[in-house]
Parts: C-alpha cells; sequence; structure tokens
C-alpha cells in the first residue's frame, strides 16, 4: 500500500486542526485548543489504488517555527491554511511557501492553498482579489 505524506501550515488559529479533523474523523471540532503537533493516518483511495495518507498538523505559532525545516524535509505534499477574516494570516503564508522551495531544494513538490473560514463572509479581511 502506497504512503503520501502530507504537512499542514499555516498561522496560529486559521483551522488547520479544524481542517484535519473534519477530512479524517468527519467531525467537525469548534473550540480552539492550540496544535503543538499532531499526526493522523487515513485509508484513501488514489489511482484506484488502495492508499494511506499521513497527515502532520503542525503548529501555528511562532515558538514552534523552527522545527518546520524538519517537516518540509519529510513532506511529499503540502497544505497551506490562511484564514479569510485574518489578512495576516494570508501575508504569513508567502514565507512558508518560499520556505518549502528551499528546503526541498527546488524539486516540484504538491502544494495546496487553502482559504478557510468562508463561512465569516462579514468578517472578510482578504478580498477575493487576493486570493486567488
Amino acid at each position: 500500500m502506497r504512503e503520501y505524506k502530507v504537512v499542514v501550515l499555516g498561522s496560529g488559529g486559521v483551522g488547520k486542526s479544524a481542517l484535519t479533523v473534519q477530512f479524517v474523523t468527519g467531525t467537525f471540532i469548534e473550540k480552539y485548543d492550540p496544535t503543538i503537533e499532531d499526526f493522523y493516518r487515513k485509508e484513501i483511495e488514489v489511482d484506484s489504488s488502495p492508499s494511506v495518507l499521513e497527515i502532520l498538523d503542525t503548529a501555528g505559532t511562532e515558538q514552534f517555527a523552527s522545527m518546520r525545516d524538519l517537516y518540509i524535509r519529510n513532506g511529499q505534499g503540502f497544505i497551506l491554511v490562511y484564514s479569510l477574516v485574518n489578512q495576516q494570516s494570508f501575508q504569513d503564508i508567502k514565507p512558508m511557501r518560499d520556505q518549502i522551495i528551499r528546503v526541498k531544494r527546488y524539486q516540484q513538490v504538491p502544494v495546496v492553498l487553502v482559504g478557510n473560514k468562508v463561512d465569516l463572509e462579514d468578517e472578510r479581511e482578504v478580498s477575493p482579489s487576493e486570493d486567488k
């Protein structure tokens, strides 16, 4: 069975854990509990073959940013999450993307950008034209 290692990155409080837990278990976590590091496994199908997705949900706080190089070195794909209601979280994505490129030595790796908290449209700080 093939295994894929995916790393979820983004600023603190953007909803990385909520998205990850929702994907893995199908349940939504409403309360915010800062993550240091959580690891999940989910069996999925890729190209009609059973596979295992290993998801590393990382800390968003700057206090643990030094560990990011290690996460990136071991990751095979990346999900960069920002909050539509927090402009700074959107700005924080570019240095993370640059770090992935640097650590992976310019290899082509899959990166998905996710704008979260779309349900809070009234509080939106990142305009639709910016997040495209």
